[in-house]
């Protein structure tokens, strides 16, 4: 599968996963028009030129006048040029190069402007080939990569399979640190297949691998010596990067030997503002073209500048208060049940979200999701039950809650809304404002509750195996030690070589169950990606959701117009 077709019309539906025998005829409408934008694009950019557009949007249904049209539409953007400065409500002093380390929205987008990787999400949400040109399995289990030819790293180096197993390799083993440590695990061998093609086996089929591997974690670096050099920021990504302060500014240049057609403005500039406040003066001044995370409180004020325009993207982004069963008192059931129990989620989408959100149901698999468990009753404030819960977990006291804005805008206020629904319930919670700089490092996954946001994952297995597995670094709740647990890593196992749907979803809607019951995540929101910036930036119309700013590409797909 996933092999090139001669024919042109046929590859590119086939990238689409488009297969008039298997799909119902009612989404031919839809996956029409995806194929038809994704032409207009190669059009602007140079890809195709105006007969091949005119002739394969003719053999897609559409009449030559309309064709005509749609192909003067293309020519007529994208254009190039320009230095793009994007500001990110993210960033922290701690921050490193070594994507293994990467924690926060700031690291993955310089990750993503200096970087590339096998597989990616594109712009429709389907997984497509990025440094793989194409993949293949017989059995879900032995995944062949094939590589680009003639893909360059910014050293002048060209990419070889030595490069991607050296980039695998430094997130595998005991001895690893990575956050990525676990998705990768199910890896038992990886190797050169002929020239330039890497095999990686698993010890269990996984049908969503090449979802995995397109995790911003993973990529490639220039191996030398067996092992890469993650620091020096060298990729094959858009841009060369030319500057480098942690968790403040990251800038770069259009690499000379770009591989990829995209790819409009000549340099870029990655700001971390973390206050909010600062954040929305600095595009609305002008000093920034773009910023992400902005307030659902000042959503209305910033849309009233002429200058502005205001994105929202709903995806799989959530807001948590993981507590860690390894710290006391979050190791007692009925203590964690009664806390879930204590929270008004709609005051808090209501309140914080203003509405550009909804309801979290303490697990992390949203409606955007293939096997979001629907049917699963939605969890909601009960003070006698919260007060039942608390009374047999033995506890007294006040439980501390640390937030801070780095976690998300008005974390801190959601932090105090939860102690005041809990206070009705009897139970006393200190709110504990804690600083935003080094709150990833020196806060989250270590300190007994905490607030944090999660960006989702594409698939229900990538989300549950980068922070719910016991065998990764982001268990952000020490979810290790119980029955349920237990019983969670098993289904997720098994879910992965499970090809019946029916009986795939059946596995998923425990596991959402089992972390909603036993789990140490309150998930009490999702929320919309809000971003706001000049109205001289150009975005397509479809834009990638599986992390904000399209994907954490917006520096090689968006342009100035």
């Amino acid at each position: 599968m996933y092999n090139n077709f001669s024919n042109v019309i046929k590859s590119l539906y086939k990238t689409y996963n488009f297969n008039f025998l298997s799909k119902k005829i009612s989404r031919g409408d839809q996956m029409k028009d995806k194929f038809l934008k994704d032409q207009q694009r190669k059009l602007a950019i140079g890809s195709i030129d105006r007969r091949q557009f005119i002739s394969s949007a003719v053999a897609a249904g559409v009449v030559l006048p309309t064709a005509m049209t749609m192909a003067t539409q293309a020519l007529a953007a994208p254009s190039r040029g320009g230095h793009m400065k994007v500001a990110l409500g993210h960033g922290s002093t701690t921050d490193t190069l070594d994507p293994a380390t990467f924690e926060n929205g700031w690291s993955n987008a310089v990750g993503y402007m200096i970087r590339n990787h096998l597989t990616e999400v594109g712009p429709d949400g389907q997984l497509r080939g990025e440094l793989a040109e194409s993949y293949e399995t017989s059995d879900g289990q032995t995944w062949i990569f094939h590589l680009r030819k003639g893909v360059e790293f910014h050293n002048g180096k060209s990419l070889t399979p030595e490069d991607v197993i050296a980039s695998m390799q430094h997130h595998m083993g005991e001895d690893s640190q990575s956050a990525a440590k676990g998705l990768l695990t199910a890896v038992e061998s990886i190797s050169k297949e002929g020239s330039n093609s890497v095999k990686m086996v698993l010890n269990s089929a996984n049908a969503d691998f090449p979802f995995i591997v397109s995790d911003y974690h993973l990529a490639i670096c220039p191996e030398t010596g067996g092992k890469i050099n993650p620091s020096d920021g060298i990729g094959t990504g858009y841009m060369t990067l030319d500057r480098f302060d942690a968790g403040v500014v990251a800038t770069g240049t259009r690499y000379a030997n770009w591989w990829k057609p995209e790819g409009y403005f000549d340099s870029g500039e990655i700001l971390s503002i973390i206050d909010p406040t600062a954040r929305n003066t600095a595009v609305m001044n002008g000093d920034v073209h773009v910023i992400d995370r902005v307030p659902a409180n000042t959503v209305a004020l910033m849309s009233k500048n002429p200058n502005l325009q205001i994105q929202q993207v709903t995806g799989t982004l959530h807001y948590t208060f993981p507590m860690r069963l390894n710290v006391e008192p979050f190791d007692n059931y009925n203590l964690r049940m009664a806390l879930k129990l204590a929270i008004k989620r709609q005051e808090l989408v209501d309140k914080i979200l203003l509405g550009y959100g909804g309801l979290g149901n303490d697990h992390p698999i949203s409606t955007a999701n293939r096997f979001h468990a629907s049917e699963l009753p939605q969890r909601e404030f009960d003070p006698e039950g919260a007060a039942e819960h608390y009374k047999k977990s033995g506890h007294s006291g006040t439980i501390q809650l640390s937030a801070s804005d780095a976690a998300f805008a008005g974390a801190v206020d959601a932090a105090q809304l939860i102690a005041n629904s809990a206070k009705e319930c009897g139970i006393d919670i200190e709110v504990v404002r804690e600083p935003k700089d080094g709150y990833w490092s020196n806060v989250w996954n270590l300190k007994g509750w905490s607030a944090c946001y999660w960006g989702g994952r594409p698939t229900e297995d990538w989300m549950f195996s980068a922070a719910y597995t016991n065998d990764t670094e982001w268990n952000d709740t020490a979810w290790k030690g119980t029955e349920s647990s237990k019983r969670f890593n098993e289904l997720v196992i098994a879910a992965r070589a499970e090809l019946d749907d029916a009986k795939r979803r059946e596995m998923y809607v425990e596991c959402q169950t089992l972390i909603n019951d036993d789990g140490g995540t309150i998930c009490p929101m999702f929320a919309n990606y809000i971003n706001a910036m000049d109205k001289s930036v150009s975005f397509p119309d479809q834009t990638a959701a599986n992390w904000n700013l399209d994907g954490g590409k917006m520096m090689e797909r968006w342009w100035f117009s």
